[in-house]
């Protein structure tokens, strides 16, 4: 009833028609327990969460500190995120527990991606490291909370040098096994194919990838700090923000500088000849005996998505969650 599915497609962006099915099944599910007979906007987005992170955990109890630790860790990850220039829109924070997570961060992009910038990867490590830095910035004793940020921001750091080729230090080389196993020693029954010097080589460019990403956190969360103080607040009295609450709040989020431009080579010269403007394509008629000068009066239709490239499984996105600490 009243569905919006403009909405429902920006929650899925890359869901196959198996995935959709389960999103609309957990919504009939819930629809059935409340008693109902039609589907509504939240049912649909209950469902949407509850394939992508899981249940609810409404047995969960969490302190007034803990949820305001929680409220600032993902509203530093929607902030980070809202001030990158290469970056997703931010279509949903929580602090509702869900499965291991204490609360998430969902940035989705509007349109099918099947390749990644390197500007883009690097927004996606700064909003990553977002979380920890506001802890750091608020509360100056960061938790555990961002143990999965960390782990996927130095898988993409990692990747982005020993298989994008996006060092200049290490070069463009593919470094590893094909099968996955990038850290050294990490699988015994696979041949080392780079020495000691690359490997240590490799680990300092990780690291300066994940402290340029930190820094930048820093930049954009200190700049904004009144935009990071009213998420908070809101997070904790509402739990669950939306894209259209989100863009209110963010409306006057001040942008991270442009980065310089990179080069693989330092010495090569940047290029001012930009690219060619993409053609516009010609709509065609479907009737064959429709005159051929007739289509050139015809409006132009929309750009042409771009061509699958073969590293398209490469375009992968940073969980923005906050893990559940680790007992005492």
């Amino acid at each position: 009833k009243n569905v919006d599915l403009e909405v429902l497609a920006r929650k899925t962006p890359g869901y196959t028609g198996a995935d959709l099915a389960n999103v609309i099944n957990e919504a009939a599910l819930l629809t059935a327990r409340q008693g109902k007979t039609e589907l509504t906007n939240e049912t649909l987005d209950e469902a949407v969460d509850r394939v992508m992170a899981g249940p609810q955990k409404r047995s969960r109890i969490m302190k007034d500190k803990e949820r305001l630790i929680t409220a600032y860790h993902e509203g530093g990850h929607a902030l980070a995120a809202a001030a990158m220039r290469q970056t997703d829109p931010v279509t949903k924070v929580t602090i509702l527990p869900r499965g291991r997570a204490l609360g998430y961060t969902m940035v989705m992009p509007l349109d099918d991606k099947y390749s990644i910038t390197r500007n883009e990867l690097l927004d996606q490590l700064a909003y990553a490291m977002g979380g920890r830095v506001a802890e750091e910035i608020v509360f100056h004793d960061p938790t555990t909370g961002a143990s999965n940020d960390i782990e996927k921001a130095t898988g993409i750091a990692r990747r982005m040098v020993t298989e994008f080729g996006m060092s200049t230090v290490v070069g463009s080389v593919k470094l590893g096994s094909g099968s996955g196993e990038m850290f050294l020693g990490r699988d015994v029954g696979h041949q080392r194919d780079y020495s000691d010097g690359v490997a240590e080589r490799v680990d300092a460019e990780v690291r300066a990838l994940i402290d340029t990403a930190r820094d930048e956190a820093w930049t954009v969360l200190t700049a904004n700090r009144p935009i990071l103080d009213q998420l908070a607040k809101e997070l904790l009295e509402k739990e669950t923000l939306d894209h259209n609450q989100l863009a209110t709040i963010f409306a006057k989020v001040k942008k991270l500088p442009e980065r310089p431009v990179w080069k693989s080579n330092p010495k090569r010269p940047v290029s001012t000849k930009g690219p060619i403007k993409v053609p516009a394509r010609i709509a065609l008629d479907s009737d064959a005996s429709t005159p051929a000068k007739s289509t050139a009066k015809t409006k132009p239709a929309a750009q042409a998505k771009p061509a699958v490239k073969a590293q398209s499984s490469t375009a992968v996105k940073p969980a923005a969650k906050r893990t559940k600490p680790a007992a005492k």
